[in-house]
């Protein structure tokens, strides 16, 4: 088996992560890890020193995270991928359950939890983070897709299917065209792991642009794309409502204060996925 992380300047929480895999339930002699680095400004060296012989560490030249994954997946020798991210934090069973979720499934999307640096205290970003961000049941069950950061598939799926495309939003084109193959994607909840919340507007406003560019360009290749996306802007801006609501009443967070940052956060981010949608849109006329 193979765990395959892309990195990029992010030592310290890779550190972390190779640290977690090492205490699997799974020994670590069924096991490799493979890091792609994709050009992090403190140079390939200082990613080796840092990791050190717990991982192999290989170069990843061509820029973003699905090239990244693709040079790892190339470079590694397991007949089953577990794909992870530098900054999740596994449960220490996640191989081992990520393997038995495979005996019935050809590609398996396993639960991210969202953790704030201090639970009992997040500030709005991470409130609204912790309550919406990563619902995988709902990715795998109702749009027929996983993420990268906790994904098993076989290597002979994986190779059938394809590698990860770039510029587009990579991992929900893998798997829909893993499903379009006749592939078996399924979610497994105990097969989990945590990831940090974002927690400033910076953060935040940095990933909504990234995977609103990224699901645009893949929207744009459907029929109909230009209509698709102008329905998906007015649908992000007319949720605002229907969502905050939810936002007010939602078990993951604890207390009015929490719950209303999160909803003065969703309200912030959604118009400002609005105005990138159509930035994005007068860009491509």
């Amino acid at each position: 088996m193979s765990v395959i992380i892309p990195h990029y300047n992010d030592v310290d929480n890779l550190v972390r992560c190779i640290a977690m895999l090492q205490r699997q339930s799974v020994g670590t002699d069924r096991f490799e890890i493979v890091v792609a680095d994709n050009n992090s400004p403190i140079g390939i060296g200082a990613v080796r020193f840092a990791v050190g012989d717990s991982a192999r560490v290989i170069e990843a030249p061509e820029q973003g995270a699905g090239p990244a994954r693709n040079a790892a997946v190339a470079a590694s020798r397991g007949e089953i991928l577990a794909f992870i991210d530098s900054d999740c934090r596994p449960q220490p069973d996640w191989l081992e359950r990520g393997i038995a979720a495979l005996t019935n499934a050809d590609v398996v999307g396993g639960r991210v939890d969202i953790v704030a640096a201090d639970p009992a205290r997040p500030n709005p970003i991470e409130a609204f983070e912790k309550a919406t961000a990563f619902p995988i049941r709902d990715y795998v069950e109702r749009k027929s897709f996983a993420v990268t950061a906790n994904l098993f598939v076989t290597r002979a799926v994986f190779d059938k299917v394809g590698t990860f495309r770039s510029t587009v939003a990579e991992d929900m084109d893998w798997c829909r065209r893993a499903v379009a193959l006749g592939y078996r994607l399924v979610y497994a909840d105990d097969v989990a792991m945590a990831h940090p919340a974002r927690a400033t507007w910076a953060e935040l406003s940095r990933k909504w642009r990234r995977t609103t560019a990224e699901t645009f360009a893949l929207t744009m290749e459907r029929p109909g794309g230009r209509g698709r996306w102008i329905a998906q802007c007015v649908l992000v801006l007319v949720s605002i409502a229907p969502h905050g609501a939810k936002l007010l009443v939602t078990p993951k967070l604890a207390g009015a204060g929490a719950r209303a940052g999160a909803v003065a956060t969703l309200a912030r981010i959604r118009w400002f996925r609005f105005t990138q949608g159509l930035a994005l849109l007068a860009g491509r006329n």
